[in-house]
C-alpha cells in the first residue's frame, strides 16, 4: 500500500515540467537510426559495465572489494580510450559527492566509537522509563527513525542504536516480534530522509534534478506518509498475524 502511493504523492507535490510527451517514441526512434550500429568504443563500455555488474554481484564470494571493481572498470575505459581524464574530471557532482560524503560516514562511524551513540542510547532508556509499554514504543519509534538525518549510513544506524533500542522496548512490555520488527522496518524507510542517508542516495543526488532543500521537504513530507501506512495498516495486519 506504502509503495502504490508514493507515485501519486510524489506526483501532486512535485508535479513534472513535462506531463505528456506523445513522440517521444518516435523521436527515441530517429535518434537510433542517427546513431547506427555499435562502435567499438561502445562494445567496450558495454562489456566493462557487465563485468563491474559480475564482479559486484560475486564481490563477497570471490573477495573483490567494490572500490576495486570501480578502479578496474574506469582503468579499463582510460586505456582504451572510451574516456580521458578530461571526461572524468567534468563530473563534477561525482567529485562532490565523493568528497563531502566520506566524511559523514566516518562521522557517524567515530560517533559510535567515542560513546555518543551509547549515551544517546542510555538518555533515551531513562527518558522513556515508566511509560506504557505504547506510549515508550511510539515515541522510541520516532526517535529511532528520525535520528537518521545524524547518519551517513543504513549500517552504522543499525550498528549504533537497534540493539539499544530493541531491549529498551522489550523491557518497557513490548512484544518482541513487534519491536524487533518495527525497528527493521523503520531502518530502511528512514534512508531517504537525506541525500546522505544511504549509499545510494548521494548518487541519485548527484544527478542534479533535486535541490537539497526540495529532497528534505518532500522526504520530510513522504516520511509522515510511509509512517502513517505502515503503523495503522501495517499495526492492524501485525495484529491479525499475531506480532502483538
Amino acid at each position: 500500500m506504502h509503495l502504490s502511493l508514493l507515485p501519486y504523492v510524489i506526483y501532486k507535490i512535485y508535479p513534472p515540467h513535462i506531463k505528456k510527451s506523445p513522440d517521444a517514441v518516435i523521436h527515441a526512434q530517429d535518434k537510433l537510426k542517427e546513431m547506427g550500429d555499435l562502435k567499438s568504443e561502445e562494445w567496450i563500455m558495454l562489456v566493462t559495465f557487465l563485468m563491474a555488474l559480475l564482479f559486484w554481484m560475486f564481490s563477497e564470494s570471490w573477495g573483490i572489494e567494490a572500490t576495486t571493481t570501480a578502479i578496474f572498470g574506469i582503468s579499463i575505459l582510460l586505456f582504451t580510450g572510451v574516456l580521458d581524464w578530461k571526461d572524468v574530471i567534468k563530473e563534477h557532482s561525482a567529485w562532490e559527492t565523493m568528497l563531502w560524503f566520506a566524511p559523514l560516514l566516518m562521522m557517524a562511524t567515530f560517533l559510535t566509537k567515542f560513546g555518543m551513540m551509547s549515551w544517546f542510547s542510555d538518555q533515551m532508556q531513562a527518558s522513556v522509563s515508566g511509560f506504557h509499554w505504547g506510549q515508550a514504543f511510539i515515541i522510541l519509534s520516532l526517535v529511532y527513525f528520525y535520528s537518521h538525518y545524524g547518519f551517513a549510513s543504513i549500517t552504522a544506524r543499525v550498528t549504533a542504536l537497534y540493539s539499544a533500542f530493541l531491549v529498551t522496548m522489550i523491557a518497557l512490555g513490548t512484544p518482541p516480534m513487534l519491536a524487533a520488527m518495527s525497528l527493521a522496518i523503520l531502518s530502511n524507510l528512514a534512508g531517504t530522509l537525506t541525500h546522505f542517508g544511504t549509499g545510494s542516495a548521494p548518487i541519485f543526488f548527484g544527478a542534479g534534478y533535486v535541490s537539497v532543500g526540495d529532497w528534505w521537504r518532500l522526504s520530510f513530507i513522504l516520511s509522515l506518509l510511509g509512517l502513517t501506512v505502515w503503523g495503522i495498516v501495517g499495526g492492524i495486519w501485525w495484529k491479525v498475524l499475531g506480532y502483538w
